[in-house]
């Protein structure tokens, strides 16, 4: 079956999410935090990795290959690049909508790039991050169609300016398809041999998760949050247990090149990355602007089923507050009732991806 060429540019979604802060912990935990990073796993004052965008993709991508009817025999996951906007919030809902925007051939022996660029926002109102992921479609080239360019990322020509070793656990898999990825390659010893491997492999995306950790330590240490860009490309498997080290070369302050390689081999698994970051000046600037916030609380608004009660119960959503939607539905002298007023507001709410429930209580 050839790539359905008509699906470029048709809207993907929306795809919703819910998260808490268990979610941001256990995807901490899957690439490796622990103690020595504890914000990325302690309820108390937590900080999520940027890299836990990457769970968006887990129901968006599966759309992307059904619209696109690439064999799915011959997919690979090729290159990510992730763009963010604001921090990722320890919890809520992310809504999550985009399209395939390119096909590029690069002839029939060689396959083809499916290109997916999607845009993630909270239930707090906000834009987080734009996602572009590359699929690499082995067995789908030779249609005629664009050749893609040929993007370099030059190292510079001398050692890195740091390295960062660490080691996978031999168990890393199991941990971190709790996250969502559960591909039977990355656990099933009989489905990885099938697909030509000794045993189960590392998640290219756990992986991805190692190496964001990795360049923080390194360029911002402690403030995830400054990070603005983050793009790999993936070049080879690697198996749990087996040392990496990740190199990075500062080109500027603001931007950096990485690489991931096994440590045994020397091989590398994770190339072309590229990591941009905000100073903290500007991150102090972007949070005045954010304004007051309300994450983890909740906020009971009376008469909120329509007026100003409606308008401050849809501010307080937007905040990230959970709204008690409170209004009797009566008549302006306190007669009748209907349960109508409350619930539109609520789903309103709920539509732009908050939490919400209806009270219908005289008070």
């Amino acid at each position: 079956m050839a790539l359905n060429l008509d699906a470029i540019g048709k809207k993907i979604g929306p795809l919703t999410k819910a998260y808490t802060w268990k979610d941001a912990v256990t995807y901490a935990l899957g690439v490796g935090a622990g103690f020595t990073e504890l914000q990325y796993c302690y309820e108390k004052d937590l900080k999520v990795l940027p890299s836990f965008s990457i769970v968006t993709l887990y129901d968006f991508m599966p759309l992307v290959a059904d619209a696109s009817k690439v064999n799915l025999a011959g997919i690979l996951h090729g290159e990510q690049e992730i763009v963010f906007h604001h921090p990722i919030p320890p919890e809520g809902t992310l809504t999550t909508e985009g399209a395939i925007t390119h096909y590029y051939d690069r002839g029939k022996d060689k396959g083809a790039f499916i290109v997916g660029e999607f845009e993630t926002r909270h239930s707090n109102g906000q834009k987080l991050y734009t996602s572009i992921a590359t699929v690499l479609a082995r067995l789908d080239g030779g249609f005629g169609g664009e050749t893609p360019s040929k993007e370099e990322t030059r190292f510079p020509e001398k050692g890195p300016d740091m390295e960062v070793p660490d080691t996978p656990a031999a168990d890393q898999p199991l941990f971190f398809r709790l996250s969502g990825d559960i591909f039977p390659l990355h656990v099933d010893a009989e489905f990885a041999r099938m697909a030509g491997f000794d045993k189960p492999i590392m998640h290219g995306l756990c992986t991805h998760g190692f190496a964001c950790r990795a360049v923080i330590k390194s360029l911002f240490p402690g403030e995830p949050e400054r990070m603005t860009r983050f793009k790999v490309r993936f070049s080879r498997p690697l198996y749990p247990g087996v040392p990496i080290k990740t190199q990075i070369w500062k080109e500027e302050e603001g931007k950096a090149f990485f690489r991931t390689l096994n440590a045994d081999t020397g091989e590398v698994v994770i190339d072309r990355g590229i990591v941009e970051w905000m100073s903290k000046e500007q991150a102090q600037q972007r949070e005045k602007r954010q304004g007051i916030r309300f994450e983890g609380r909740v906020a009971i608004v009376t008469g909120a089923g329509g007026g100003l009660g409606r308008a401050y119960a849809l501010e307080l959503a937007k905040r990230g507050a959970k709204v008690v939607v409170n209004d009797l539905g009566g008549g302006k002298d306190g007669r009748g009732g209907s349960q109508s007023a409350a619930d539109k507001v609520v789903e309103e709410i709920r539509g732009m991806g908050g939490e919400a429930v209806a009270s219908y209580e005289s008070v």
